[in-house]
């Protein structure tokens, strides 16, 4: 039972494979796409079949030209021969009456049937008006001459007395069958009457020799493509069974899994391959190790630091609303000193607790509180707190939300705070111009879009967009006291939930941002009910039809300056 359960398995999988032939172009496409083995196999196949077959045809065809060339000459020779001998015994008899001339003629066949390899003689009277003593047509062999000679031979044989000319023809060989043959014409004087003389050689032994000798290179060759293929088979395996385990190894490697090694032997050039691998694995290992430990020592190192800075920054945060609140006692000087020193205190309270929260996402000690929230609430919620902002800074926020109403498990505070901080960028860049927020969602995901129309980006500031205290254009001051850690922290916020945040600018044509939020929290890849795109004809939906002159505001700027 043990024994007979694989072999019941191959058959079933083999009698499933043969069923599923309909697959068998994907399964061989999709073979050829992964497999150098495979790839190198049919491609080495291929072309050794295809010059295997160029040489056997080559061959053929050369022997089949040489040996029809030889025997056309053996048989050439041999009518000239016969023919010699035929006219040797005409001239050598006397041919005084038509009985002697009749009997010579009858020596004359038996001396052609001696001489030639042939039973096939015909001869033919060319005069119209022959001599009294002149002897008839004969044939021997039973051919038909008349539909076997063509026309054009017996013009050449009848109009030069001298010559000789052959001609391949079909001899009957059985009822129905016929075989290769050549048929040698020349001329025959008898007794002053000129006679066609054609002598007629059958082929059919060349032909089976040819046949014998075709069909044995057609067997070699289809032997020597097997042998080829088992050859290449062996060698290629030899060769890439390695190079699989390479790149298996390769993969577990990128995986994650630094501890997996090839397996090495030998002295060759994929063993020193192996080998040089095996020590790049171990640095590698080695490298990640050492900062994997400096990581989490920067991490203790800015957890701890922000912890320890708590308690001193809430005892300067206090004196420092006790001095902004009696401020008006103070003269000028300290007065405006006492309201900076509280407005920097309180930037430098929030810096204090996005670094906090940066050193949580980088530990992984990060945990979501879902709830059931409406994402199209939360936003409008959103833009109603920072409507005052937005109008000191003559932005119109408009909320577009065809979608999203819905309540979908998600952390509240942390996605409140993605849109709170992709709102404020957008009025901090959007240069005035009115700035969108579109809520929309499907069966899969549900997204919310922060678009404005100021200056944009370029590419490369696009890629450093959610680097780390990073600035598009370092000489534009912070309006609304950002700490550069917002993006930063919102990335996070959005990969916590198993979403997405992407970005698009255009310089002169604004920016758009795209957080989207996977309904269910184990789907992947899905995709944003929002084009991250918005489009060439964006501006047109506001009404403004020109982009934002970016090189003017940077004049601008720089005179400001």
């Amino acid at each position: 039972m043990t024994v007979q359960a694989p072999r019941r398995r191959r058959r079933t999988a083999l009698v499933r494979f043969l069923r599923n032939w309909r697959t068998w172009p994907d399964s061989l496409s999709g073979l050829w796409r992964r497999s150098l083995r495979f790839r190198t196999l049919v491609l080495t196949i291929a072309l050794s079949a295809l010059a295997i077959l160029v040489a056997c045809v080559w061959m053929a065809l050369a022997i089949q030209n040489d040996l029809f060339q030889s025997r056309r000459d053996q048989v050439v020779g041999d009518a000239r021969r016969a023919t010699a001998a035929a006219q040797a015994t005409l001239d050598s008899a006397v041919q005084s009456d038509s009985a002697q001339v009749r009997s010579v003629m009858d020596s004359v066949r038996t001396t052609l049937v001696q001489q030639s390899a042939s039973q096939r003689v015909a001869a033919t009277r060319i005069d119209d008006a022959p001599s009294a003593t002149a002897p008839q047509d004969f044939t021997l062999g039973g051919a038909d001459w008349d539909a076997q000679i063509s026309d054009a031979l017996r013009e050449r044989v009848q109009s030069t007395a001298n010559a000789q000319w052959w001609q391949s023809i079909s001899l009957p060989d059985g009822p129905g069958d016929t075989s290769p043959g050549i048929v040698v014409g020349q001329q025959l004087n008898v007794d002053g009457d000129a006679y066609e003389l054609y002598i007629a050689y059958d082929l059919s032994a060349a032909e089976q020799t040819l046949l014998f000798v075709q069909s044995t290179l057609w067997i070699v060759g289809l032997a020597l493509i097997a042998i080829i293929a088992a050859i290449s088979w062996f060698v290629l395996r030899t060769v890439t069974v390695p190079i699989a385990d390479a790149a298996q190894t390769s993969a577990e490697l990128a995986a994650g899994r630094l501890n997996v090694r090839l397996d090495v032997h030998g002295e060759d050039e994929l063993a020193t391959l192996g080998r040089s691998f095996n020590a790049m694995a171990d640095s590698i290992q080695t490298q990640i190790a050492e900062l994997a430990e400096l990581s989490l020592v920067q991490q203790r190192f800015v957890s701890d630091v922000s912890h320890e800075l708590r308690t001193p920054l809430t005892t300067i945060r206090l004196a420092a609303d006790v001095l902004n609140d009696h401020r008006t006692d103070f003269d000028p000087v300290s007065s405006r000193a006492a309201e900076l020193l509280h407005a920097q205190v309180q930037r430098f309270e929030v810096l204090l607790g996005d670094l906090l929260e940066i050193s949580r996402y980088d530990a992984g000690s990060v945990q979501l509180e879902l709830e059931a929230t409406s994402l199209a609430a939360l936003a409008e919620d959103v833009v109603e707190s920072m409507h005052q902002l937005a109008a000191q800074h003559g932005s119109d926020v408009r909320v577009v939300a065809p979608g999203g109403y819905s309540p979908v498990d998600m952390d509240p505070r942390r996605v409140r705070r993605v849109v709170r901080n992709l709102l404020g960028n957008a009025i901090e860049h959007g240069e005035g111009r009115p700035i969108v927020v579109t809520v929309d969602s499907d069966q899969d995901a549900v997204a919310v879009g922060v678009r404005d129309y100021g200056l944009g980006m370029r590419a490369e500031d696009q890629e450093r967009v959610f680097d780390r205290f990073w600035r598009a254009d370092p000489s534009r001051k912070r309006t609304i006291g950002g700490t550069g850690l917002g993006l930063s922290i919102a990335l996070g916020d959005a990969r916590l939930h198993g979403g997405t945040l992407a970005v698009w600018s255009s310089p002169g044509r604004g920016t758009n941002f795209v957080l989207t939020l996977p309904r269910r929290t184990l789907d992947v890849d899905v995709r944003s009910p929002i084009p991250l795109d918005p489009g060439e004809d964006a501006l047109d939906v506001l009404g403004m039809t020109q982009p934002i002159d970016v090189s003017a505001n940077a004049r601008a700027r720089e005179e400001k300056r």
